[in-house]
């Protein structure tokens, strides 16, 4: 028999042990439910033999808690150096002890000290309630991480991949990041469990609709990207990720530029003459992105406004357009908050806005009004209004009311207004205006006399907001064929690289939110 009694041995098995985590019926647990082990994941999510893995051996001491529960580090991506914050659910079902809090502490001051993205990978019940005077009150407790995460916004990407479950307080790990990316069928966050729903307010409802993967990315907008596989969450990070530069202080990273999606029809026929008509405006940015570059954010989650990231001659932009084919691309209090988060985002990382009005406004009645409909899109100005990148407000059809502030509308100082021929400004339509403004009138008149009064008074108001007139006026920068749209923003969007703009010398404004 021979015994092992080298130090170099017993290192070596440590190592081996620890790496293995949690026991096997953990492992077999996760494989039933399509979930990776979380050495697994960094694998797939890392450039091959990058990690650098810290505290392997925290609470090495303790029986059935390899590295505590938490594996943290840096590698790369694409060759870019990431931190790395991963719960390893085998191990008490990832759920968080004093070392796992100082763990995940120490990493995110690594990621503000080196100035790089930091990813969260998440599938943790929470904290160990036998270990909470420990880690949950005091000055390194766990409330410290979400102090780290909001010093840290803006700064630094920070991306959320949610496995597991996110419970309880850390389900504000994936609310304070910028984007969350969830798993469907395993993947979910809720402060309160529905056992927990069911004991204190007798609420009965299951996990899915308490705070599953796709209510969070379909509902409440806390999911930004719903995936149906580990390998997919994995993959579209890292393309995420390619959008992004490092850090607060560098610009986004150009790639080679690529023409437009191929197409049968021409970007003019793709917009109807009616006004009201709806269409597709996924196939209008299409159109004049590069091909295959647009990364939707929010896809599920107020579908009547599309943002998400793209290129434009290899260089990445931030894209804020309505969906004429969703309740008529009208301004939702949800929509609003989508906005203001993505615009917040580009700006802190100098990513250009191309704003793709085709807007009737935002939505009127009690509904929207009791949800804050105001509230709400006065955030979404006021992040506008506050974005210092290059802005570009494209009038592709109607832009009505509040909805032209809301599209970075002459007001709001985008860097140009471009309007294709196409648009039309207004208070309102002209449906609207003429029966606003001439109602007694109307009602006072009968048929065929009533029919030539509506229509000479819509044929009146559509000449005042003629696009012309206001290019005239000098309301709007350009007026630009369709097919000379995309050559328009690659000059405009390269010139204005070297923009220079400081906001206002105030600490902070007061918030609408």
């Amino acid at each position: 028999m021979i015994h092992r009694s080298t130090s170099q041995d017993i290192y070596r098995d440590k190592v081996a042990t620890i790496h293995k985590g949690g026991a096997e019926k953990y492992h077999t647990q996760n494989k039933e439910k399509g979930k990776l082990f979380v050495r697994d994941r960094l694998a797939l999510l890392l450039d091959k033999d990058s990690f650098v893995e810290d505290a392997l051996f925290a609470n090495c001491e303790a029986t059935g808690l390899p590295a505590d529960g938490v594996i943290t580090g840096i590698g790369k991506i694409d060759g870019r150096t990431v931190c790395v914050i991963a719960n390893d659910s085998t191990v008490k079902a990832g759920s968080w002890g004093a070392k796992t809090v100082e763990k995940m502490l120490r990493l995110q001051e690594t990621a503000d000290k080196l100035r790089v993205p930091i990813f969260y990978l998440v599938d943790s019940a929470g904290a160990r309630i036998t270990d909470q005077v420990e880690m949950f009150p005091g000055r390194r407790g766990a409330g410290k991480i979400f102090y780290h995460q909001v010093k840290l916004s803006g700064k630094v990407p920070q991306i959320c991949l949610l496995f597991g479950p996110s419970a309880a307080g850390g389900a504000y790990i994936p609310a304070f990041c910028d984007v969350v990316f969830m798993v469907e069928g395993n993947a979910s966050m809720y402060l309160g469990s529905p056992r927990m729903a069911e004991m204190v307010i007798g609420e009965k409802v299951t996990l899915e609709e308490m705070g599953g993967a796709r209510m969070h990315c379909s509902v409440s907008g806390c999911g930004d990207v719903l995936c149906q596989t580990e390998e997919e969450a994995l993959i579209k990070a890292r393309t995420y990720l390619s959008y992004l530069p490092s850090n607060y202080e560098q610009t986004p990273p150009k790639e080679t530029a690529l023409l437009p999606k191929e197409s049968t029809k021409a970007l003019q026929d793709l917009i109807p003459e009616n006004q009201n008509a709806p269409f597709n405006m996924i196939e209008f940015i299409e159109h004049v992105i590069d091909n295959d570059s647009f990364f939707e954010i929010k896809k599920l989650f107020a579908q009547e406004l599309i943002t998400g990231f793209a290129r434009i001659d290899g260089q990445p932009i931030g894209i804020i357009a309505n969906q004429p084919r969703v309740k008529g691309g009208v301004l939702f209090h949800d929509s609003a908050d989508k906005a203001a988060k993505f615009i917040t985002l580009c700006d802190a990382f100098h990513i250009p806005l191309l704003f793709l009005a085709d807007v009737p406004g935002f939505m009127i009645g009690t509904k929207v009004e009791r949800a804050g409909i105001i509230r709400h899109g006065a955030k979404m100005i006021a992040a506008m209004s506050e974005a210092t990148v290059p802005k570009i407000s494209v009038i592709v059809r109607k832009a009505y009311g509040a909805g032209l502030y809301a599209m970075a509308g002459p007001a709001f100082e985008p860097d140009c207004c471009l309007a294709l021929p196409t648009a039309q400004i207004a208070v309102m339509g002209p449906e609207a205006a003429v029966n606003a403004v001439y109602a007694n009138k109307i009602a006072s008149l009968e048929g065929e006399e009533r029919k030539a009064f509506i229509e000479e008074k819509r044929a009146e108001y559509k000449r005042d907001i003629d696009i012309y007139h206001l290019a005239s006026e000098l309301v709007i920068d350009a007026i630009v064929e369709p097919d000379q749209l995309r050559e328009e923003l690659i000059q405009r969007f390269s010139m204005y690289t070297s923009k220079y703009q400081q906001f206002s010398e105030r600490k902070h404004p007061v918030y609408p939110v």
